[in-house]
């Protein structure tokens, strides 16, 4: 197991670092305030190939691996959780799940448009009242002829007023006696007929993104645009939270990142009784809490990367990465107010917006508990990874960059 970075990985990074901090970190305290999206972020994102950077390059893709993808997050999330919350949604749930589960001809018609960032994509899972229990989602989808007639209504989706496509789950056998076999999966145009949605507006954090809802009445969808078989859907849906959480917990490590620098950067600057306070020991304990636990949560990802390289199911990897690295910048980030004083309480320093923004991942991609749920069935030895197609496709170099 090697967690060298490559030369491409390294590019990588700085392509991306340069794009946040030159484009975003100069704006991000304005679109915050005004809880309005940076108009120009996902086309710019599209243009640098920042959306398609896990596809191969036949499919509009960068032809980079999963680990350039987790760095590539933890750049953007440690300047602002609404640039990563793209990834995580358009890039890991909808587009991953395109790859991964879809036939040749899904991938050309849906996954091209979304590498190049020509199309928007989001993940329509969560439901008024449902939230952690996917099985007992009512959104329905009925077999009509050569379409199936969609009616729900789905909440809390990122990008649900931005995105072109949406994958979503619905019941389509609402006879079943067991409610997760019968879910199936959807590639939806969000322009047909019968879709409306909105945003939600007085979030706690994650202001600059947008989050909606989005409802379904009658909406005609093509079944060669199912997903997958009729009763998979709860198997895509989980594997999509598996790319889901792996971005979360790269991004969330950004935060610690970001925590821990402007920490360093104050406590050598404030003085306090005639001396800076990172001469202060209850300060450098804060402080190497903080770069403990960044180099921790950057470990855990490196891993789940590594293993989604090589076609390995990391559910459990994933989890654990997602847990720990949520936690723990929601912590770095309380910390990072408490060195800086009242200035952290204020929005004059970004220490301020990244313990807002921490706090939701403790429980979208699957709450805190959810995660502890898993590892304790693993632990137990309650829970079985088997071969279902639900591991990420192994990366090829060879296939990945080789030309359309």
């Amino acid at each position: 197991m090697d967690f060298s970075l490559s030369p491409e990985h390294e590019m990588t990074r700085k392509m991306v670092r340069d794009f946040v901090q030159k484009e975003i970190a100069p704006v991000i305290k304005e679109y915050d305030r005004k809880q309005e999206p940076i108009p120009f972020m996902l086309k710019r994102m599209g243009e640098l190939g920042i959306l398609g950077l896990p596809f191969p390059v036949r499919y509009g893709g960068q032809g980079m691996d999963y680990l350039a993808w987790g760095l590539a997050c933890e750049e953007l999330e440690a300047v602002d959780t609404s640039l990563r919350v793209v990834m995580s949604v358009h890039t890991g749930l909808c587009a991953m799940s395109v790859f991964q589960w879809g036939t040749e001809e899904q991938k050309r018609k849906f996954l091209v448009p979304l590498a190049k960032g020509e199309k928007i994509g989001c993940g329509a899972f969560t439901e008024p009242g449902m939230g952690s229990d996917v099985a007992a989602m009512r959104t329905s989808a009925k077999r009509d002829g050569d379409f199936y007639i969609l009616n729900g209504e789905k909440m809390w989706i990122s990008l649900a007023s931005k995105a072109d496509l949406a994958l979503v789950t619905a019941k389509t056998d609402l006879s079943s006696p067991k409610p997760s076999s019968a879910l199936s999966s959807f590639i939806v145009d969000l322009h047909s007929a019968g879709v409306k949605r909105g945003d939600l507006h007085g979030k706690l954090g994650v202001r600059a993104g947008s989050t909606g809802w989005i409802s379904f009445t009658d909406v005609r969808v093509p079944v060669e645009n199912r997903l997958g078989e009729e009763g998979e859907g709860f198997k895509i849906t989980m594997s999509a939270f598996d790319h889901g959480r792996y971005t979360v917990a790269s991004g969330a490590a950004g935060i610690i990142r970001a925590c821990l620098e402007a920490s360093v950067k104050y406590a050598k600057t404030r003085t306090t009784f005639g001396k800076p306070i990172a001469e202060h020991q209850l300060i450098q304990e804060k402080i190497a809490k903080m770069s403990q636990d960044y180099e921790i949560a950057r470990l855990l990802y490196y891993q789940a990367g590594w293993l989604k390289n090589q076609g390995k199911r990391c559910t459990r990897e994933t989890s654990f990465a997602k847990k720990f690295a949520t936690e723990a910048s929601f912590s770095a980030a309380n910390e990072a107010i408490q060195i800086h004083g009242a200035y952290g309480y204020s929005d004059e320093y970004d220490v301020e917006r990244y313990l807002r923004n921490a706090r939701g991942a403790m429980i979208y991609e699957g709450s805190s508990e959810i995660q502890t749920l898993i590892q304790a069935g693993y632990a137990l030895g309650e829970r079985m990874d088997k071969p279902l197609r639900c591991e990420a496709p192994a990366y090829d170099a060879e296939f990945w960059q080789g030309e359309p």
